[in-house]
């Protein structure tokens, strides 16, 4: 790793709740139509905060995915994308006026984004490879379920492993980390047809 990947991964360490990074990736539909889709995360937490597909990434359709998930109050200051010419001058003139910083990436130089990188990496491993979109919608539907499950049910081994968005009802302790607490089972939940599962903890029923 040359001097700046060093100063950018420290800055990272340093500032990773505060930094947002976006990319795009294609998609191909059953009828071999190219769709592209915008994937935006936060660094610190890995949480997945915007996703959307399209089949032309106009710069007006760039900056409204940006009005849709930045809003002032998140503690957000910077912003890292590549040099595609999406990611035109109006579209970090919208992001300058909404308090951020944008960070973008040297030419040819795709790990200076690793981590929206490795999270789209993560959605053609486990979801694309396996799922056939038949056009937008439908793209979109399967999305929308698998990052939900990515956010609050996969674990990620940065995290501790934890959750992006943890959502599990307090279980009372019991002492021992190999056996559950009395009175709770684990149940599943089948993800996109049984491709993933959901596992929590609930009360058995007396």
């Amino acid at each position: 790793m040359g001097g700046l990947g060093k100063r950018l991964a420290i800055f990272l360490h340093n500032h990773a709740s505060a930094v947002v990074a976006c990319d795009f990736f294609t998609s191909v539909t059953a009828t071999f139509h190219v769709l592209y889709v915008f994937v935006a995360i936060e660094i610190g937490s890995r949480r997945i905060l915007h996703c959307n597909v399209t089949d032309h990434p106009t710069t007006e359709w760039t900056r409204q995915q940006f009005r849709e998930f930045l809003d002032g109050e998140s503690g957000h200051r910077y912003l890292i994308h590549d040099r595609d010419s999406v990611f035109s001058a109006e579209v970090d003139a919208a992001l300058n006026g909404f308090g951020l910083k944008v960070l973008k990436t040297p030419v040819r130089s795709p790990m200076a984004n690793a981590y929206c990188e490795r999270v789209i990496g993560s959605i053609r491993r486990e979801c694309l490879d396996y799922l056939i979109p038949l056009n937008e919608r439908h793209l979109k539907r399967i999305l929308r379920e698998f990052i939900t499950y990515y956010n609050r049910h996969r674990p990620h081994s940065a995290l501790g492993p934890g959750f992006p968005e943890p959502n599990q009802v307090t279980v009372p302790a019991n002492g021992h980390r190999h056996r559950l607490t009395a009175g709770y089972r684990v149940a599943k939940t089948p993800v996109l047809g049984g491709l993933h599962h959901e596992y929590h903890l609930e009360k058995e029923v007396a």
